[in-house]
């Protein structure tokens, strides 16, 4: 999201895509509770009711995009992916909204057993997940059981995955900034890299006018992509996001699968080291 917009984001804790949280963030590092920033949720706008569509990205690995939120006018299309895996149970990835199509679809595929938020702005519709599924695990990133109490995690994600879905994904943490880290995850039968915010790359003919000009001038939009400006410069120790990287490159990921903007269906090393040569 562009630095303008950084800039207005002065209360709101709940921001629906990277970059909207950063000012917010770091002014609650110096806070002594986060109740000085409540959060508000009057700037989201989603339709929760809009159609989802399903498909599959490569072998037993699924996407489902929701819809597009906007956040002071800016457009961000949501995604989030299903894995089966060699159990036959099955992996949620960022969830979005649920919809009836959802539900049939995800049941037909097999008992939902993890449900994972790869960074702390990523749990709109934990809460729905974990209501339907009530026999599913629920995992949190770095930050987000503390900030969200209300939501009952039954494990913290670190740098090496779960013993139950070791065989099928593996993972790292992006440690290093100030404001957010984010678990990244490599589904191994399809050797696709799993980024949600830290790679954007949003399509140019969606981004016009001014908001359009502002998203590129952060290097959002296009086939490169990248990290929203004022995130990049929320890490300072840059040694640590180095080496997730040099594992994610170590993984030799064919596919690249993002949250917000394009897909890639090979070369994904040369994207993903592109889009973050700022690291």
């Amino acid at each position: 999201m562009s630095s303008l917009v950084y800039l207005l984001q002065t209360r709101s804790t709940d921001p629906p895509a990277a970059g909207l949280w950063l000012r917010d963030d770091l002014k609650k590092k110096s806070s002594a509770s986060d109740d000085a920033f409540p959060e508000t949720g009057d700037r989201l706008e989603s339709n929760k009711n809009e159609p989802k569509m399903i498909e599959e990205f490569a072998p037993s690995l699924y996407v489902s995009e929701g819809p597009v939120v906007s956040f002071y006018g800016f457009p961000y299309p949501t995604r989030m992916a299903v894995v089966r895996l060699s159990d036959e149970s099955i992996w949620i990835w960022s969830p979005v909204a649920l919809t009836d199509e959802l539900v049939r679809f995800i049941n037909n595929l097999g008992p939902v057993r993890h449900i994972v938020s790869p960074n702390k702005i990523h749990h709109l519709f934990l809460s729905e997940w974990a209501e339907r599924w009530p026999d599913a695990r629920l995992y949190a990133p770095p930050g987000l059981a503390s900030k969200k109490p209300d939501l009952r995690f039954q494990a913290e994600l670190g740098d090496e995955p779960e013993t139950a879905w070791a065989a099928d994904i593996d993972q790292v943490i992006f440690r290093g900034s100030l404001a957010m880290e984010e678990v990244v995850f490599f589904h191994r039968e399809s050797r696709t890299a799993i980024f949600c915010d830290l790679i954007q790359r949003h399509p140019a003919a969606a981004m016009t006018g001014w908001k359009g000009l502002l998203m590129r001038l952060d290097g959002l939009v296009g086939e490169r992509g990248s990290t929203p400006r004022e995130w990049r410069a929320s890490f300072l120790n840059r040694r640590k996001a180095r080496a997730a990287l040099a594992r994610v490159l170590s993984w030799h990921p064919e596919r690249l699968l993002i949250a917000h903007g394009e897909c890639v269906q090979s070369n994904a090393s040369e994207v993903i080291e592109e889009a973050l040569n700022w690291i």
